[in-house]
């Protein structure tokens, strides 16, 4: 056991949702226009013709039902078929940030801390607003925390690095209590006009305090008994988007700064590595899959969280032991585990087990195995 405890958690979730039938009309609109516009080329064999959605399309390759967003009114509309907001003036928060104090602040009160007993704040997640300055030392700035921040990014593993990483920070006495925020504006990346992927994505941000267990005040609290963390180079999962793009004006624009996936080979390649990682990270704990209580899982689709949770319980997991909120929030890269353990963990007893696990591009993978206080 490590002596750290994750004592609070936050979510924050956007006030606009969009459901599968919205986004397929709107979809279907864009490619009825398509088709239309380019009918001569189309029979000529010049292009291939876009093909149109469908909700038992999404829901069959997904289990996704809805999302949330930060702003729906872009995404519907088939001439932009993108988010539209607006920049904000230097001496006014950031939408990242804001988003980010919000869990932080909930995550905060449950575990009974003010600012003045956090020294450390990390962002972590798939995509940031700006290099810099780092939107981690902006939160820290708007709760009022001394101490230091700085973001990372290990795209839908963000969350279950930065905890190791606070963890570590903590065990060595470099700080007595860190927030993890893990704010995704994931519409921002999305290429809503691919059919293939334009039903993932939706927008969130969590948050996690971690601290020493003789230092937390809550009867809710999860001590970390164990970490792992894997990375294996992958062109599977992909955005090209970053500073450079400036430096090659001609690859402005094009698909490949958006989203980008080969969701075929992502599912044969991860579900295996991950449910690998996962075993042997027990292994090396001495528990037995079969002790898991729960399975808190990366929410990116349910077939490979069904195949996850079969080969690591060594069964089919029963209802409630590897929670689902795909179908409310869609995939929300590094919050997705972090959604499922906040709203699925108040029944579990002292002594029970647990694990917490991210997977995503890289390929990156965590995992953090929890026991109820």
């Amino acid at each position: 056991m490590t002596g750290i405890v994750i004592s609070g958690t936050g979510l924050y979730t956007p006030p606009h949702s969009i459901s599968n039938e919205e986004l397929v009309t709107s979809f279907n609109n864009y490619v009825e226009r398509y088709n239309s516009e380019h009918a001569v080329a189309i029979a000529n064999g010049a292009i291939e013709a876009l093909q149109p959605s469908s909700v038992e399309f999404i829901v069959k390759a997904s289990g996704i039902q809805a999302r949330y967003v930060v702003e729906k009114e872009g995404v519907l509309n088939p001439d932009i078929m993108a988010p539209r907001i607006p920049e904000r003036a230097n001496d006014e928060i950031s939408v990242l940030a804001e988003m980010a104090v919000a869990a932080a602040q909930e995550a905060m009160r449950q575990a009974h801390k003010t600012a003045a007993d956090i020294d450390a704040v990390i962002v972590a997640c798939s995509n940031s607003q700006r290099p810099y300055p780092a939107i981690a030392i902006e939160v820290q700035n708007a709760l009022g925390i001394e101490g230091f921040g700085f973001d990372m990014n290990v795209a839908c593993s963000s969350a279950t690095f930065g905890m190791q990483a606070a963890a570590d920070m903590i065990s060595a006495g470099h700080a007595r209590a860190i927030l993890i925020v893990n704010p995704e504006i994931c519409s921002g990346h999305l290429n809503f006009r691919n059919r293939n992927c334009h039903f993932i994505f939706g927008d969130v941000a969590t948050a996690i305090v971690l601290e020493k267990k003789e230092t937390c005040t809550v009867a809710d609290a999860f001590e970390i008994i164990g970490t792992k963390l894997q990375t294996k180079f992958s062109n599977n999962i992909r955005n090209n988007f970053g500073f450079l793009n400036n430096a090659a004006p001609e690859g402005i624009g094009q698909p490949d700064k958006l989203f980008m996936q080969e969701g075929l080979k992502v599912f044969k390649e991860v579900v295996p590595m991950v449910s690998d990682m996962i075993t042997s990270h027990l292994q090396s704990l001495d528990v037995p899959g079969k002790n898991l209580r729960r399975l808190w899982l990366h929410q990116a689709n349910i077939h490979m969280n069904e195949l996850i949770g079969k080969r690591v319980l060594g069964r089919e997991p029963q209802e409630g032991e590897a929670p689902v909120i795909l179908n409310e929030y869609a995939n929300t890269s590094s919050a997705g585990s972090i959604i499922a353990f906040h709203k699925y963990h108040q029944d579990m007893k002292s002594g029970d087990l647990g694990i917490i696990c991210s997977f995503g591009a890289g390929y990156s993978a965590g995992s953090v195995v929890l026991r109820k206080v």
